[in-house]
């Protein structure tokens, strides 16, 4: 059951990490900017976050599976 649990969190985290890129993305920045969602470092930095949760969820989610 806690692996599950851990599962679930790490998806959620990833959920949350994501929406986060994404206001981001679409916030205050993108207006300054003309709407180009600001510099390219910062949205490759968010994508690489983006892309990382999602591999931790993935682990996560075959991890539990193992388990079970």
């Amino acid at each position: 059951m806690t692996r599950r649990r851990s599962a679930a969190g790490a998806a959620l985290a990833a959920l949350a990490l994501a929406s986060a890129a994404l206001l981001t993305a679409c916030g205050p920045a993108a207006d300054k900017t003309g709407g180009t969602g600001g510099d390219d470092a910062q949205v490759q930095q968010m994508q690489q976050k983006v892309d990382a949760a999602d591999s931790a969820a993935a682990q996560a989610d075959e991890n539990a599976g193992q388990d079970n």
